[in-house]
Protein backbone atom coordinates (compact mmCIF):
# COMPACT_ATOMS: atom_id res chain seq x y z
CA UNK A 1 0.00 0.00 0.00
CA UNK A 2 2.73 2.39 0.84
CA UNK A 3 4.58 2.02 -2.10
CA UNK A 4 0.89 3.03 -4.44
CA UNK A 5 0.76 5.85 -2.07
CA UNK A 6 4.13 7.86 -2.03
CA UNK A 7 3.07 9.01 -5.76
CA UNK A 8 -0.41 9.60 -4.47
CA UNK A 9 -1.18 10.90 -7.75
CA UNK A 10 -1.63 7.64 -9.07
CA UNK A 11 -3.80 6.60 -5.69
CA UNK A 12 -7.19 5.49 -7.04
CA UNK A 13 -10.67 5.61 -4.80
CA UNK A 14 -10.05 1.94 -4.19
CA UNK A 15 -7.29 3.31 -1.94
CA UNK A 16 -7.87 6.01 -0.79
CA UNK A 17 -9.16 6.98 2.87
CA UNK A 18 -10.39 10.01 1.82
CA UNK A 19 -12.49 9.53 -1.03
CA UNK A 20 -15.56 11.52 -2.70
CA UNK A 21 -17.03 9.24 -6.06
CA UNK A 22 -19.14 11.83 -7.23
CA UNK A 23 -21.31 11.75 -9.87
CA UNK A 24 -23.78 14.47 -8.88
CA UNK A 25 -25.78 16.24 -11.81
CA UNK A 26 -26.45 19.61 -10.25
CA UNK A 27 -24.65 22.20 -8.55
CA UNK A 28 -27.22 22.16 -5.56
CA UNK A 29 -26.36 18.75 -4.44
CA UNK A 30 -23.24 17.99 -1.54
CA UNK A 31 -21.00 15.50 -3.37
CA UNK A 32 -21.90 12.16 -2.40
CA UNK A 33 -19.40 9.38 -0.89
CA UNK A 34 -18.36 12.11 1.40
CA UNK A 35 -15.60 10.64 4.47
CA UNK A 36 -18.08 12.25 7.63
CA UNK A 37 -15.55 14.14 9.70
CA UNK A 38 -16.20 12.70 13.06
CA UNK A 39 -14.60 9.60 11.35
CA UNK A 40 -11.30 10.86 10.42
CA UNK A 41 -8.34 11.52 13.01
CA UNK A 42 -7.28 15.39 11.91
CA UNK A 43 -4.58 15.02 14.83
CA UNK A 44 -2.60 12.54 12.34
CA UNK A 45 -0.84 14.58 10.15
CA UNK A 46 0.78 11.90 7.92
CA UNK A 47 -2.72 11.42 6.36
CA UNK A 48 -3.37 15.32 5.72
CA UNK A 49 -2.22 14.67 1.99
CA UNK A 50 -5.09 12.46 1.53
CA UNK A 51 -7.77 14.57 0.10
CA UNK A 52 -4.87 16.25 -2.14
CA UNK A 53 -4.80 12.74 -3.49
CA UNK A 54 -8.27 12.49 -4.03
CA UNK A 55 -8.43 15.74 -6.34
CA UNK A 56 -5.98 14.06 -8.37
CA UNK A 57 -7.78 11.31 -8.66
CA UNK A 58 -10.73 13.43 -9.74
CA UNK A 59 -9.17 14.77 -12.55
CA UNK A 60 -8.00 11.87 -13.89
CA UNK A 61 -12.00 10.30 -13.90
CA UNK A 62 -13.91 13.80 -14.40
CA UNK A 63 -11.59 15.79 -16.39
CA UNK A 64 -9.84 13.28 -18.44
CA UNK A 65 -13.78 12.31 -19.88
CA UNK A 66 -13.25 11.12 -23.35
CA UNK A 67 -16.80 13.20 -24.36
CA UNK A 68 -14.69 16.74 -22.59
CA UNK A 69 -11.53 15.54 -25.25
CA UNK A 70 -13.25 15.72 -28.35
CA UNK A 71 -15.90 18.23 -27.37
CA UNK A 72 -12.80 20.90 -26.59
CA UNK A 73 -10.48 19.64 -29.79
CA UNK A 74 -12.97 19.30 -32.84
CA UNK A 75 -13.63 22.69 -32.16
CA UNK A 76 -10.73 24.12 -33.24
CA UNK A 77 -10.47 24.45 -37.36
CA UNK A 78 -7.95 21.85 -37.77
CA UNK A 79 -9.82 18.90 -35.92
CA UNK A 80 -13.32 17.72 -37.10
CA UNK A 81 -15.96 14.75 -35.56
CA UNK A 82 -16.87 12.00 -37.42
CA UNK A 83 -18.48 9.91 -34.71
CA UNK A 84 -21.97 10.96 -35.27
CA UNK A 85 -24.17 14.50 -36.40
CA UNK A 86 -24.13 15.46 -33.48
CA UNK A 87 -19.94 15.90 -33.22
CA UNK A 88 -20.32 16.64 -36.52
CA UNK A 89 -22.20 19.39 -35.65
CA UNK A 90 -20.31 21.09 -33.02
CA UNK A 91 -17.09 21.27 -35.40
CA UNK A 92 -19.92 23.77 -37.55
CA UNK A 93 -20.35 25.40 -34.45
CA UNK A 94 -24.24 23.91 -34.28
CA UNK A 95 -25.17 23.30 -30.31
CA UNK A 96 -27.95 21.03 -28.84
CA UNK A 97 -28.13 22.26 -25.74
CA UNK A 98 -29.81 18.95 -25.07
CA UNK A 99 -26.63 17.06 -25.49
CA UNK A 100 -25.50 14.52 -23.07
CA UNK A 101 -22.26 15.76 -24.12
CA UNK A 102 -22.83 19.01 -23.38
CA UNK A 103 -24.04 18.43 -20.05
CA UNK A 104 -21.26 15.77 -19.31
CA UNK A 105 -18.76 19.12 -19.47
CA UNK A 106 -20.79 20.87 -17.02
CA UNK A 107 -21.63 17.88 -14.55
CA UNK A 108 -17.27 16.98 -14.68
CA UNK A 109 -15.40 20.11 -14.26
CA UNK A 110 -18.25 20.77 -11.46
CA UNK A 111 -17.72 17.58 -9.58
CA UNK A 112 -13.87 18.40 -9.77
CA UNK A 113 -14.56 21.98 -8.28
CA UNK A 114 -16.72 20.35 -5.43
CA UNK A 115 -14.43 18.12 -4.38
CA UNK A 116 -12.09 20.38 -4.17
CA UNK A 117 -14.13 22.85 -1.90
CA UNK A 118 -14.30 19.49 0.05
CA UNK A 119 -10.76 18.51 0.26
CA UNK A 120 -9.77 22.42 1.14
CA UNK A 121 -12.09 21.92 4.15
CA UNK A 122 -10.33 18.98 5.16
CA UNK A 123 -7.08 20.21 5.39
CA UNK A 124 -8.74 23.30 7.17
CA UNK A 125 -9.37 20.99 9.40
CA UNK A 126 -5.97 19.18 9.78
CA UNK A 127 -4.17 22.69 10.19
CA UNK A 128 -6.32 23.25 13.47
CA UNK A 129 -3.86 20.20 14.87
CA UNK A 130 -0.51 21.75 13.19
CA UNK A 131 1.96 22.58 16.08
CA UNK A 132 5.09 23.05 14.09
CA UNK A 133 6.61 25.25 11.25
CA UNK A 134 7.31 21.95 8.76
CA UNK A 135 4.00 20.86 9.17
CA UNK A 136 2.22 24.34 8.44
CA UNK A 137 4.53 24.65 5.44
CA UNK A 138 3.09 21.42 4.09
CA UNK A 139 -0.33 22.12 4.68
CA UNK A 140 -0.15 25.39 2.70
CA UNK A 141 2.06 23.69 0.04
CA UNK A 142 -0.94 20.75 -0.23
CA UNK A 143 -3.72 23.75 0.01
CA UNK A 144 -1.99 25.42 -2.95
CA UNK A 145 -2.44 22.29 -4.66
CA UNK A 146 -5.66 21.51 -4.62
CA UNK A 147 -6.60 25.26 -5.45
CA UNK A 148 -4.66 24.85 -8.63
CA UNK A 149 -6.69 22.20 -9.28
CA UNK A 150 -9.73 24.09 -9.16
CA UNK A 151 -8.82 27.18 -10.71
CA UNK A 152 -8.19 24.66 -13.31
CA UNK A 153 -11.50 23.34 -13.24
CA UNK A 154 -12.92 26.91 -13.97
CA UNK A 155 -10.37 27.30 -16.40
CA UNK A 156 -12.15 24.45 -17.98
CA UNK A 157 -15.29 25.69 -17.75
CA UNK A 158 -14.65 29.21 -19.12
CA UNK A 159 -13.38 27.44 -22.22
CA UNK A 160 -16.16 25.89 -22.74
CA UNK A 161 -19.22 27.78 -21.47
CA UNK A 162 -17.88 31.68 -20.84
CA UNK A 163 -19.78 32.48 -17.18
CA UNK A 164 -20.61 29.89 -14.55
CA UNK A 165 -20.92 29.76 -11.60
CA UNK A 166 -18.75 30.34 -8.65
CA UNK A 167 -19.03 27.87 -6.05
CA UNK A 168 -17.60 29.00 -2.82
CA UNK A 169 -19.24 26.39 -0.84
CA UNK A 170 -20.37 22.94 -1.68
CA UNK A 171 -24.03 24.44 0.25
CA UNK A 172 -24.20 27.41 -1.56
CA UNK A 173 -28.00 28.50 -2.78
CA UNK A 174 -26.83 31.37 -4.87
CA UNK A 175 -26.50 29.65 -8.47
CA UNK A 176 -26.43 32.48 -10.62
CA UNK A 177 -23.61 32.61 -13.21
CA UNK A 178 -20.45 35.15 -12.95
CA UNK A 179 -19.15 36.39 -16.05
CA UNK A 180 -15.75 35.93 -17.64
CA UNK A 181 -13.67 38.33 -15.81
CA UNK A 182 -15.29 37.75 -12.64
CA UNK A 183 -14.53 33.75 -12.34
CA UNK A 184 -11.16 34.27 -13.80
CA UNK A 185 -10.30 37.09 -10.80
CA UNK A 186 -11.49 34.16 -8.32
CA UNK A 187 -9.31 31.36 -10.26
CA UNK A 188 -6.26 34.13 -10.12
CA UNK A 189 -6.48 34.36 -6.10
CA UNK A 190 -6.32 30.42 -5.76
CA UNK A 191 -3.42 30.54 -8.04
CA UNK A 192 -1.38 33.20 -6.62
CA UNK A 193 -2.03 31.34 -3.05
CA UNK A 194 0.11 28.53 -5.10
CA UNK A 195 2.63 30.43 -6.29
CA UNK A 196 3.08 32.21 -2.89
CA UNK A 197 3.62 28.89 -0.77
CA UNK A 198 3.68 25.52 -3.11
CA UNK A 199 7.85 24.58 -3.82
CA UNK A 200 9.56 26.55 -6.73
CA UNK A 201 10.66 23.52 -8.22
CA UNK A 202 9.37 21.32 -11.31
CA UNK A 203 6.89 18.60 -10.73
CA UNK A 204 9.27 15.69 -11.56
CA UNK A 205 11.40 17.00 -8.23
CA UNK A 206 8.51 16.99 -6.08
CA UNK A 207 8.66 14.59 -2.77
CA UNK A 208 4.82 13.21 -4.82
CA UNK A 209 5.95 12.87 -8.03
CA UNK A 210 4.21 15.07 -10.94
CA UNK A 211 2.12 16.42 -8.42
CA UNK A 212 1.89 20.40 -9.08
CA UNK A 213 4.38 23.22 -8.06
CA UNK A 214 4.32 26.93 -8.04
CA UNK A 215 5.49 27.11 -11.78
CA UNK A 216 2.38 25.14 -12.42
CA UNK A 217 0.38 27.78 -10.98
CA UNK A 218 2.18 30.23 -12.63
CA UNK A 219 1.77 28.78 -15.78
CA UNK A 220 -1.95 28.44 -15.57
CA UNK A 221 -2.19 32.24 -14.49
CA UNK A 222 -0.01 33.26 -17.15
CA UNK A 223 -2.56 30.98 -19.47
CA UNK A 224 -5.71 33.05 -18.16
CA UNK A 225 -3.56 36.26 -18.30
CA UNK A 226 -3.10 35.92 -21.59
CA UNK A 227 -7.22 35.45 -22.34
CA UNK A 228 -7.68 38.36 -20.50
CA UNK A 229 -4.86 40.49 -22.86
CA UNK A 230 -2.46 41.52 -19.91
CA UNK A 231 0.61 40.81 -21.20
CA UNK A 232 2.64 42.43 -18.56
CA UNK A 233 1.61 39.80 -16.27
CA UNK A 234 2.16 37.15 -18.93
CA UNK A 235 5.64 38.31 -19.56
CA UNK A 236 6.65 38.87 -15.80
CA UNK A 237 4.90 35.51 -15.05
CA UNK A 238 6.95 33.63 -17.74
CA UNK A 239 9.66 35.28 -17.00
CA UNK A 240 10.28 33.47 -13.69
CA UNK A 241 9.42 30.61 -14.69
CA UNK A 242 12.40 30.15 -17.78
CA UNK A 243 14.43 31.99 -15.38
CA UNK A 244 13.90 30.36 -12.25
CA UNK A 245 12.31 26.53 -12.97
CA UNK A 246 14.53 24.82 -14.40
CA UNK A 247 12.34 23.31 -17.56
CA UNK A 248 13.86 22.54 -20.76
CA UNK A 249 12.19 21.18 -23.76
CA UNK A 250 12.50 17.52 -24.17
CA UNK A 251 14.94 16.81 -26.96
CA UNK A 252 12.60 14.13 -28.92
CA UNK A 253 9.49 15.40 -30.05
CA UNK A 254 7.91 12.14 -31.33
CA UNK A 255 9.18 10.62 -27.93
CA UNK A 256 7.92 13.42 -25.68
CA UNK A 257 4.37 12.40 -26.10
CA UNK A 258 4.80 8.53 -25.59
CA UNK A 259 6.15 6.64 -22.59
CA UNK A 260 9.80 7.38 -22.43
CA UNK A 261 8.48 11.66 -21.94
CA UNK A 262 6.17 10.84 -19.40
CA UNK A 263 6.94 13.62 -16.24
CA UNK A 264 10.21 14.57 -18.57
CA UNK A 265 11.81 18.43 -17.82
CA UNK A 266 9.12 20.26 -20.08
CA UNK A 267 5.89 18.58 -18.14
CA UNK A 268 4.43 21.34 -15.93
CA UNK A 269 1.14 19.44 -15.52
CA UNK A 270 0.61 15.92 -16.22
CA UNK A 271 -2.27 13.48 -15.62
CA UNK A 272 -0.73 10.43 -14.41
CA UNK A 273 -1.80 6.60 -15.30
CA UNK A 274 0.18 3.72 -14.89
CA UNK A 275 0.20 -0.11 -14.92
CA UNK A 276 2.52 -0.88 -12.03
CA UNK A 277 4.87 -2.57 -15.13
CA UNK A 278 2.28 -5.53 -14.71
CA UNK A 279 0.69 -7.35 -17.60
CA UNK A 280 -2.33 -7.42 -15.37
CA UNK A 281 -4.50 -6.38 -12.18
CA UNK A 282 -4.24 -2.91 -11.00
CA UNK A 283 -4.70 -0.17 -13.56
CA UNK A 284 -4.62 3.57 -12.46
CA UNK A 285 -6.36 5.22 -16.47
CA UNK A 286 -7.80 7.77 -17.62
CA UNK A 287 -11.46 5.78 -18.57
CA UNK A 288 -11.66 5.56 -22.94
CA UNK A 289 -9.07 9.42 -22.84
CA UNK A 290 -7.04 7.38 -25.61
CA UNK A 291 -8.87 5.38 -26.89
CA UNK A 292 -11.59 7.73 -28.24
CA UNK A 293 -9.06 9.07 -30.65
CA UNK A 294 -6.87 6.34 -31.51
CA UNK A 295 -7.89 4.29 -34.90
CA UNK A 296 -9.73 1.67 -35.70
CA UNK A 297 -7.08 -0.84 -36.45
CA UNK A 298 -5.56 -4.08 -35.61
CA UNK A 299 -3.47 -5.38 -32.61
CA UNK A 300 -3.04 -3.28 -29.94
CA UNK A 301 -2.94 0.16 -31.12
CA UNK A 302 -7.05 -0.12 -31.98
CA UNK A 303 -9.28 2.96 -30.68
CA UNK A 304 -12.50 4.23 -31.82
CA UNK A 305 -11.37 6.41 -34.62
CA UNK A 306 -13.51 9.72 -33.69
CA UNK A 307 -11.48 12.55 -34.32
CA UNK A 308 -9.83 12.87 -37.25
CA UNK A 309 -7.25 15.84 -38.81
CA UNK A 310 -8.30 18.15 -41.81
CA UNK A 311 -6.57 17.46 -44.77
CA UNK A 312 -6.07 21.55 -45.13
CA UNK A 313 -4.15 21.72 -41.76
CA UNK A 314 -1.73 18.52 -42.91
CA UNK A 315 -1.20 20.73 -46.30
CA UNK A 316 -0.59 23.90 -44.10
CA UNK A 317 1.63 22.24 -42.24
CA UNK A 318 4.12 20.40 -44.88
CA UNK A 319 3.96 23.95 -46.90
CA UNK A 320 5.71 25.26 -43.46
CA UNK A 321 8.43 22.54 -44.13
CA UNK A 322 7.31 20.79 -41.13
CA UNK A 323 8.52 17.38 -40.56
CA UNK A 324 9.37 16.69 -36.44
CA UNK A 325 6.26 17.87 -35.27
CA UNK A 326 4.30 16.77 -38.73
CA UNK A 327 5.84 13.06 -38.18
CA UNK A 328 4.87 13.35 -34.29
CA UNK A 329 1.18 15.04 -34.90
CA UNK A 330 -0.16 13.39 -38.03
CA UNK A 331 -1.14 9.24 -37.58
CA UNK A 332 -1.95 8.88 -41.42
CA UNK A 333 -4.15 5.75 -42.79
CA UNK A 334 -1.71 3.60 -45.18
CA UNK A 335 1.75 4.26 -43.45
CA UNK A 336 4.02 2.31 -41.12
CA UNK A 337 4.81 4.72 -37.65
CA UNK A 338 8.37 5.12 -36.74
CA UNK A 339 7.73 2.81 -34.39
CA UNK A 340 6.38 0.03 -36.77
CA UNK A 341 2.90 0.24 -36.38
CA UNK A 342 0.65 -0.15 -39.73
CA UNK A 343 -2.67 1.51 -39.55
CA UNK A 344 -4.79 0.54 -42.04
CA UNK A 345 -6.99 2.58 -43.86
CA UNK A 346 -9.47 -0.51 -44.91
CA UNK A 347 -10.54 -0.91 -41.12
CA UNK A 348 -11.14 2.79 -40.82
CA UNK A 349 -14.51 5.16 -41.72
CA UNK A 350 -13.97 6.69 -45.31
CA UNK A 351 -14.09 10.29 -44.14
CA UNK A 352 -10.95 9.67 -41.92
CA UNK A 353 -7.54 9.23 -42.45
CA UNK A 354 -5.68 10.97 -40.29
CA UNK A 355 -5.92 10.84 -36.10
CA UNK A 356 -4.00 12.36 -33.44
CA UNK A 357 -0.68 11.09 -33.44
CA UNK A 358 0.34 12.55 -29.99
CA UNK A 359 -1.98 10.30 -27.86
CA UNK A 360 -0.44 7.32 -29.69
CA UNK A 361 1.43 4.69 -28.06
CA UNK A 362 3.64 2.27 -30.15
CA UNK A 363 2.56 -0.85 -29.10
CA UNK A 364 6.40 -1.74 -28.53
CA UNK A 365 6.07 0.44 -25.91
CA UNK A 366 3.18 -1.41 -24.10
CA UNK A 367 3.95 -3.50 -20.75
CA UNK A 368 3.21 -7.21 -22.54
CA UNK A 369 -0.04 -8.22 -21.59
CA UNK A 370 -1.77 -4.92 -21.93
CA UNK A 371 -3.97 -4.20 -25.38
CA UNK A 372 -5.66 -0.97 -24.36
CA UNK A 373 -4.81 1.84 -26.63
CA UNK A 374 -2.47 4.43 -24.56
CA UNK A 375 -2.42 2.19 -21.42
CA UNK A 376 0.61 2.88 -18.79
CA UNK A 377 0.90 6.41 -20.55
CA UNK A 378 -0.04 9.92 -19.22
CA UNK A 379 -1.79 12.58 -20.30
CA UNK A 380 -0.10 16.02 -20.90
CA UNK A 381 -1.58 19.14 -20.13
CA UNK A 382 0.66 22.14 -19.85
CA UNK A 383 4.15 21.72 -21.18
CA UNK A 384 7.29 24.24 -21.08
CA UNK A 385 6.78 24.91 -25.29
CA UNK A 386 3.25 26.91 -24.61
CA UNK A 387 5.16 28.65 -21.51
CA UNK A 388 7.91 29.75 -24.13
CA UNK A 389 5.18 31.16 -26.67
CA UNK A 390 3.44 32.83 -24.14
CA UNK A 391 6.59 34.62 -23.33
CA UNK A 392 7.50 35.13 -26.91
CA UNK A 393 3.72 36.82 -27.49
CA UNK A 394 3.93 38.74 -24.70
CA UNK A 395 7.29 40.12 -25.03
CA UNK A 396 6.02 41.27 -28.36
CA UNK A 397 3.38 42.80 -27.52
CA UNK A 398 5.18 44.43 -25.00
CA UNK A 399 7.03 46.39 -27.68
CA UNK A 400 10.30 43.60 -26.84
CA UNK A 401 12.04 40.94 -28.65
CA UNK A 402 10.08 37.45 -28.26
CA UNK A 403 12.85 35.70 -31.10
CA UNK A 404 14.59 33.90 -28.17
CA UNK A 405 11.71 32.19 -26.58
CA UNK A 406 10.12 31.56 -29.80
CA UNK A 407 12.90 30.12 -31.49
CA UNK A 408 13.98 27.76 -28.48
CA UNK A 409 10.73 25.80 -29.55
CA UNK A 410 11.37 26.23 -33.61
CA UNK A 411 14.58 24.42 -33.00
CA UNK A 412 13.66 21.36 -30.97
CA UNK A 413 11.23 20.96 -34.35
CA UNK A 414 14.09 21.50 -36.62
CA UNK A 415 12.72 24.38 -38.41
CA UNK A 416 14.76 27.46 -39.26
CA UNK A 417 14.90 30.19 -36.71
CA UNK A 418 13.51 33.55 -37.34
CA UNK A 419 14.29 37.17 -36.64
CA UNK A 420 11.95 39.70 -35.58
CA UNK A 421 9.16 37.17 -35.29
CA UNK A 422 5.72 39.00 -35.43
CA UNK A 423 2.47 38.02 -33.27
CA UNK A 424 1.17 36.33 -36.05
CA UNK A 425 3.79 33.98 -36.64
CA UNK A 426 3.69 33.16 -32.67
CA UNK A 427 0.24 32.30 -33.36
CA UNK A 428 1.04 29.72 -36.44
CA UNK A 429 3.63 28.34 -34.24
CA UNK A 430 1.19 28.06 -31.22
CA UNK A 431 -1.11 26.59 -34.08
CA UNK A 432 1.59 23.86 -34.71
CA UNK A 433 3.46 23.24 -31.69
CA UNK A 434 -0.03 22.67 -29.50
CA UNK A 435 -1.96 21.08 -32.02
CA UNK A 436 -4.70 18.74 -30.99
CA UNK A 437 -3.61 19.70 -27.10
CA UNK A 438 -6.72 20.94 -25.03
CA UNK A 439 -8.76 23.20 -27.93
CA UNK A 440 -4.99 25.66 -27.94
CA UNK A 441 -6.05 26.83 -31.44
CA UNK A 442 -9.63 27.41 -30.36
CA UNK A 443 -9.21 29.95 -27.95
CA UNK A 444 -6.20 31.53 -29.28
CA UNK A 445 -8.91 32.59 -32.33
CA UNK A 446 -11.31 33.59 -29.43
CA UNK A 447 -8.99 35.89 -27.33
CA UNK A 448 -7.31 37.71 -30.73
CA UNK A 449 -10.59 38.29 -32.09
CA UNK A 450 -9.65 36.35 -35.37
CA UNK A 451 -12.70 33.64 -35.18
CA UNK A 452 -14.55 35.55 -37.00
CA UNK A 453 -12.53 35.21 -40.59
CA UNK A 454 -10.27 31.90 -39.34
CA UNK A 455 -13.54 30.26 -38.28
CA UNK A 456 -15.87 31.83 -41.07
CA UNK A 457 -16.26 28.80 -43.14
CA UNK A 458 -17.32 26.80 -40.61
CA UNK A 459 -20.28 29.04 -39.62
CA UNK A 460 -18.67 30.57 -36.57
CA UNK A 461 -20.78 33.20 -34.61
CA UNK A 462 -19.94 35.11 -31.84
CA UNK A 463 -23.10 34.37 -30.43
CA UNK A 464 -21.84 30.87 -30.80
CA UNK A 465 -18.19 30.87 -29.50
CA UNK A 466 -19.54 29.14 -26.10
CA UNK A 467 -21.46 26.00 -25.43
CA UNK A 468 -25.27 26.55 -24.01
CA UNK A 469 -25.90 25.82 -20.61
CA UNK A 470 -27.04 22.05 -21.24
CA UNK A 471 -30.88 21.60 -20.87
CA UNK A 472 -30.49 19.29 -17.71
CA UNK A 473 -28.89 21.96 -15.73
CA UNK A 474 -30.96 25.33 -16.25
CA UNK A 475 -34.55 23.16 -16.17
CA UNK A 476 -32.89 22.27 -12.33
CA UNK A 477 -31.27 25.31 -11.63
CA UNK A 478 -33.62 28.71 -13.80
CA UNK A 479 -30.91 31.08 -12.20
CA UNK A 480 -28.64 29.68 -14.40
CA UNK A 481 -30.19 32.01 -17.13
CA UNK A 482 -30.20 34.77 -15.49
CA UNK A 483 -27.35 37.97 -16.85
CA UNK A 484 -24.15 36.63 -15.21
CA UNK A 485 -22.81 38.99 -12.35
CA UNK A 486 -19.76 41.09 -11.72
CA UNK A 487 -18.61 38.95 -8.92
Amino acid sequence: MKALVKPLIYITSALMMFSITSCDDFLDKEPEGKVPEEKVDYTNLENMYQPVSGVYAKIRTSGMHWVIWELTTIREQDIYGVQNDIFKNVGFYKYDDSFWGIDEIWKQYYNIIKVANSAIETLDLYAENIKNDGDMKNYKAYRGEVMFMRAYAYFRMVQAFGPVTILRDNNQTDLQRSTVDAVYKYALKDLQYGIDNMPRIRPNQSSHIGAVTAFSAAALAAKIYLNMGNYDKVEELTDDIISNGNFSLYSDYYQLFKIPGKLCDESIFECQCTDFGNGSGDLVEPGEWFICQGPVNSGNISGWGHCGVYESFRDWAYERGETVRATTSFLLAGETTPSGDYINPRENPANADCWNGKAYTPASQLTPGRTKYGTNNNIRIFRYADVLLMNAEAKIRNGKNGDAPFNEVRRRAEMPELTNVTVNQVLDERRMELFFEWGERYTDLLRTGLAATELKELNWTEENQYFPVPFNQYTQIPDLLLEPKDE
